[in-house]
């Protein structure tokens, strides 16, 4: 009789609840037999692709009643934490587990974004459980950190989860990676770093604000970078920060520094021509700083000829008149400034 009859699907509940019953089994364990250890993880791939076909649908479309039960579900006993501690040892290797971590990523990225009576259950939740978010942080093993790094981005769209990370010494890692030789952990490492310091305003801006100093020596290292990727990527990510205006008095700093302005001259002439132009979209704020200190003031006058000629033939491929606007201010407020009461400096770098 066995096969005469189709088992009758589980519920949400019911998957999330063998769920927490398989985890267990994916860590290697001397007391569990191979061969049992194999079926009950090939069990949890079945249990979790199907968590998936209940939250983006299959052959049907996703219910809302179903979404919100598993949502509800996963919450409870600590699913989320257990869920990402056993990434690791669901390895491609032994089982063959190929698509599993994917499904896993999927699963706990829109389990992130849904909402029950308008309430955002996975921000209640991280708000009390953000030390999870340490196990998430970039890592060496580059498959992992692609996994990690995905859903940390989702659970950074919640303030809580970003307001903790940035609150952290968790956040100097990232310096690090951004720099790995290793270019999809760098990439995924700095797609974190960029949604961190641009999601939520009022958090960066008390961020910068209170973080000045150790945060922009180490980013000022970043745009120095023997690193094309590394050194274009930053000097990108800081012209989206300074022109935000949750950010002015954080710009303000910034650009009323002579060594900050030294670094984006020099990236004016950077081989690369993406990095000129994002540095032009930095650059343009000095000259443009109403309270420019007599030492900015005399190092553009002392290389004002050298500046005027380079943004001469400073053009794009393609005609844009913000562009060539800025460039036309720049040049105006370069070429009417009057050297200060100081000895002139002349900037061999241009």
């Amino acid at each position: 009789m066995k096969g005469l009859f189709k088992t009758k699907p589980r519920t949400p509940v019911e998957l999330v609840q063998h769920l927490r019953h398989l985890l267990p089994y994916t860590a290697p364990n001397l007391a569990v037999r191979k061969t049992k250890r194999q079926e009950k993880i090939c069990e949890l791939r079945k249990v979790i692709h199907e968590m998936r076909t209940a939250l983006y649908g299959g052959e049907r479309e996703p219910t809302e009643e179903a979404c919100v039960k598993l949502t509800l579900e996963f919450y409870k006993e600590d699913t989320f934490r257990m869920l990402i501690a056993s990434l690791p040892d669901l390895d491609t290797g032994e089982f063959g587990i190929l698509q599993t971590r994917q499904d896993v990523t999927h699963v706990i990225m829109n389990l992130q974004r849904q909402r029950v009576n308008g309430r955002s259950i996975a921000s209640e939740y991280l708000e009390c459980n953000s030390d999870l978010l340490a196990l998430l942080l970039p890592c060496d093993d580059s498959e992992l950190a692609l996994s990690y790094g995905a859903i940390l981005r989702e659970c950074i769209r919640h303030q809580v989860a970003a307001k903790y990370i940035l609150e952290s010494d968790y956040i100097k890692m990232f310096f690090r990676y951004i720099q790995d030789p290793c270019f999809d952990i760098a990439s995924d490492a700095t797609a974190t770093f960029r949604e961190l310091l641009t999601r939520h305003k009022s958090t960066v801006a008390e961020f910068l604000s209170k973080n000045y100093d150790w945060f922009f020596q180490e980013y000022n290292s970043l745009m120095e970078s023997s690193n094309y990727i590394t050194r274009r990527n930053a000097v990108k990510l800081l012209g989206s920060m300074l022109l935000d205006r949750s950010n002015t008095s954080v710009m303000v700093r910034y650009v009323s520094s002579l060594d900050n302005m030294r670094i984006h001259m020099n990236l004016l002439r950077d081989s690369n021509r993406s990095i000129q132009i994002e540095a032009f979209h930095v650059f343009k704020l000095f000259p443009a700083n109403q309270r420019k200190p007599p030492e900015i003031v005399n190092v553009l006058v002392a290389n004002r000829s050298k500046l005027i000629r380079f943004f001469s033939d400073f053009n794009l491929e393609k005609a844009d008149e913000q562009f060539e606007s800025d460039k036309a201010e720049v040049v105006k407020e370069i070429a009417t400034l009057e050297p200060k009461d100081q000895t002139m400096h002349n900037f061999k770098e241009m």
